[in-house]
């Protein structure tokens, strides 16, 4: 199946409909969230360089109208016209990495109408998801306070292409690693894992077992201490690491239990065999309110690997986003409806100085000192430059978190930001909605 045809049912219909009316002129299509998620302060802009891959690869085979006309039921020739259809259009986008708020699109589309009507439910899946996953993985982050955090989600994200994006996204907002065998090579990030309970439980005793894996792995190795008595298991890994000269490089993880009452149990444990250096790993359920409440506790604890929670976004699973018509030959138009209401025109955003962002219309001039986030990415469905790398987002997130107040990123009952319309902008938004209710 072809991601052509990963796509909503309606998007095909109206397309063919598009076509048959000849209706080709240049359309707009602004995807933004209209709401912030309780409990975020903000949003991570993420999914965006998948998106653009996508759009570069976007053509319309013989074979995907096949599956168009089956689902249809109907004949190949009633479909034949989408044939061959690519992207040739432009694209406005907010960089990944960069923190948005509610209203303010992450992408434009503007190209032929059916073409910009075709990409939407991959546009909105791949954006939708990835800045979800994104803005929780930041939280966690922000609430370790500088100590690394690991990303263990994969087994429980919702389909493997979820725990692909994950470990991505995660890697984007400040993550030391992944556990994800193919997100480490796909994208050069640091592997991490250590071993199951089963692992343990597969020898006569935890000794046996600890020897047997630093035996398999000569370097710096990490031993799961919690399968039968945490502070037991940590005094046996101290014995076994001091025995075989291991320290700089090894730790010991606990998985369960009250992870700050045995961070510090196992600190002493650790203190005491003489091996300062061997660090302490917490998992097990984590996510940032977790990890704040035992970084704010001063439990001695390294590094967090977090996994279910983060990776599915467990609090704030889905995003009110949305992908609409903003624009077509050069009109405006927007949605009326009630609680959905949209703004006409092609948009940008522009980040002031310690102040609210503006929304405003794609050609007037920002505020003094504001800097426009949106920038043209592809024109004639072609990139416009090399695609951004997983650092340099990772760089622009952490600029952008500076300068964000404290009540935007506290991980409890933060305070959002908010995005304030141009008076042009508004000025267009309430003369076209009077005319549209008097029509």
């Amino acid at each position: 199946m072809s991601d052509v045809t990963t796509t909503d049912l309606y998007e095909v219909t109206m397309a063919l409909s598009y076509l048959l009316e000849d209706m080709s002129r240049p359309a707009t299509f602004s995807l933004f969230v209209r709401d912030l998620p309780p409990e975020r302060g903000f949003l991570v802009s993420a999914g965006i360089e998948p998106a653009l891959d996508y759009l570069s690869a976007f053509r319309v085979t013989s074979a995907d109208v096949e599956d168009f006309a089956s689902a249809l039921h109907r004949p190949y020739a009633d479909l034949s016209p989408l044939c061959g259809t690519t992207f040739a259009g432009e694209v406005r986008a907010i960089p990944e990495g960069r923190v948005v708020f509610a209203g303010e699109p992450l992408l434009e589309v503007t190209a032929p109408l059916a073409q910009a009507q075709l990409v939407e439910t991959f546009l909105l899946n791949q954006v939708s998801h990835q800045t979800a996953v994104a803005s929780k993985a930041v939280r966690s982050v922000l609430a370790a306070a500088g100590r690394p955090v690991i990303d263990f989600s994969l087994r429980r994200t919702h389909g493997t292409s979820a725990g692909m994006q994950a470990a991505r996204t995660a890697s984007l907002t400040g993550f030391a690693g992944t556990s994800n065998v193919a997100a480490a090579v796909r994208w050069g990030l640091p592997a991490s894992g250590t071993m199951a309970h089963s692992y343990v439980e597969a020898f006569p005793d935890e000794e046996a077992a600890f020897r047997a894996f630093a035996r398999a792995h000569p370097g710096p190795v990490t031993l799961l201490a919690d399968t039968y008595d945490s502070v037991r298991g940590v005094r046996t890994a101290a014995r076994v690491l001091r025995d075989l000269g291991r320290g700089p490089g090894c730790a010991v993880r606990l998985d369960s239990g009250d992870l700050g009452d045995l961070a510090r149990r196992a600190r002493a444990e650790l203190d005491r065999a003489d091996l300062p250096d061997v660090r302490v790993i917490a998992s097990g359920g984590l996510d940032e309110y977790e990890v704040e409440a035992l970084t704010r506790s001063g439990a001695p604890i390294d590094v967090y690997a977090v996994g279910t929670r983060v990776g599915t976004s467990a609090d704030a699973p889905y995003l009110d986003s949305a992908y609409k018509l903003v624009e077509y030959d050069g009109r405006p138009v927007m949605k009326l409806s009630s609680a959905k209401v949209t703004s006409p025109g092609c948009k940008q955003v522009f980040r002031r100085p310690g102040g609210d962002d503006v929304i405003a219309l794609w050609d007037e001039p920002g505020p003094a000192g504001a800097e426009p986030l949106l920038r043209t990415v592809m024109r004639n469905g072609r990139r416009l430059g090399p695609p951004d790398t997983l650092p340099e987002g990772h760089a622009r997130l952490t600029t952008d978190l500076a300068s964000l107040p404290a009540d935007a990123v506290r991980i409890r009952a933060p305070r959002p930001a908010r995005a304030v319309f141009s008076e042009r902008l508004s000025e267009l938004t309430e003369g076209l909605s009077e005319r549209l209710r008097s029509s």
